[in-house]
């Protein structure tokens, strides 16, 4: 009887107790046992790639987890990645061979899905085609403090620029050169002072021109630019007062120009162009320029990058000789592709950059400060 008695007793506690528990654990946080694993689904799920493809359509459309004791299951209009027998299927990923490696700096020259129409843009800000670092006739601004072999320290300064005045056409995606047809106007005055003789003006040439740019919307690497320049050279008043006897050269020429440049990365480019004066007094009418550059497009940090630039500027006045430039040293690029601020070291060889002087063989080792547009 007593046994009973307590059984009872026990039976009723228990059933009091389990119920209660229950309730303090579903305060508490614990997992509800009778829906510790409810069904969770997602709208849309999309393939999450570390690297861009072209704009694939996703393959799952959604994905609904009934409990982690079974399978999951993942559809589309037509799939299933589980299979007859109730096994999961693996489903290959299908993605496009235009993978973008490396970082940012060594990604392609155009974006392959850049849709971006092209416009009109009065006063654009970037170029389409750069100029040439070691064109020692481009108009910039610069300063050249250099020892002349066989002459004095000179400083040789150019104050001017490239400036976009139209474009049809668009900014680059991929934070290249801008793409499409550009108008451009340039000038700029390239003067020679002579340092020990009290800075004097030695000479100066004016510069001022035209240009048509473009690059080819199918392979945008290939850039062009045809124009006109005319060019005259002056000797200083400073000079002749303390050189009456040296014979002023009355030297001038309007050209017709056309170059075209191939960048095989946004960092290098190769480019060669050809001159021809329908007007020239002192000059005659044929000019060619070629070299290579190896600098930054694109916007660089604080810390800058490196530059190398080689070129040569042959003219037919001087039997087809002329210029041969190296600079390197560091530069940097802001907001604006391609306009590029630098400072390095500077050589010349051959044949003297200012015009009124340009029989004369010079060989120029210094240094230099590049804005380039």
């Amino acid at each position: 009887m007593k046994h009973t008695l307590r059984n009872i007793l026990n039976a009723l506690l228990l059933s009091l107790a389990l119920p209660m528990m229950a309730q303090a654990q579903v305060q508490t946080g614990w997992p509800d046992p009778e829906n510790m694993f409810p069904t969770h689904r997602s709208q849309q799920l999309q393939p999450i790639l570390d690297f861009p493809t072209e704009g694939q359509a996703p393959q799952l459309a959604t994905v609904a987890y009934q409990s982690p004791l079974e399978r999951p299951m993942a559809m589309s209009d037509e799939l299933s990645l589980i299979d007859a027998n109730g096994d999961a299927a693996w489903i290959e990923p299908q993605y496009s061979h235009r993978v973008f490696p490396g970082r940012a700096n060594d990604l392609p020259i155009a974006d392959p899905l850049d849709t971006t129409p092209y416009e009109w843009t009065l006063l654009p800000a970037g170029p389409v085609y750069k100029s040439y670092m070691a064109g020692v006739k481009e108009s910039r601004l610069s300063a050249h403090l250099m020892k002349i072999t066989d002459d004095n320290w000179m400083l040789d300064g150019t104050l001017g620029g490239r400036f976009g005045v139209m474009r049809w056409g668009r900014e680059s995606a991929t934070g290249f050169l801008a793409e499409g047809v550009q108008w451009d106007i340039e000038g700029s005055a390239q003067v020679r002072l002579d340092i020990p003789e009290e800075v004097d003006v030695r000479c100066v040439d004016f510069r001022a021109g035209t240009q048509l740019t473009w690059s080819y919307a199918d392979n945008p690497a290939h850039r062009s630019r045809f124009g006109y320049y005319h060019l005259s050279s002056h000797l200083g008043d400073e000079f002749l007062l303390k050189n009456p006897t040296y014979p002023r050269l009355n030297y001038a020429h309007d050209l017709l120009i056309f170059g075209h440049s191939y960048y095989f990365t946004p960092k290098l480019r190769v480019y060669g162009e050809v001159g021809w004066a329908f007007y020239h007094l002192e000059s005659d009418p044929w000019e060619f320029q070629f070299g290579v550059e190896w600098s930054p497009t694109r916007k660089t940090s604080f810390w800058g990058e490196p530059f190398l630039a080689v070129g040569c500027h042959l003219r037919e006045e001087v039997n087809f000789g002329g210029s041969f430039v190296v600079q390197t040293g560091w530069a940097w690029v802001g907001e604006i592709p391609g306009r590029t601020f630098r400072m390095g070291m500077h050589y010349h060889n051959g044949d003297s950059t200012q015009n009124s002087f340009f029989d004369n063989f010079e060989q120029q080792i210094g240094f230099g400060i590049w804005y380039d547009f």
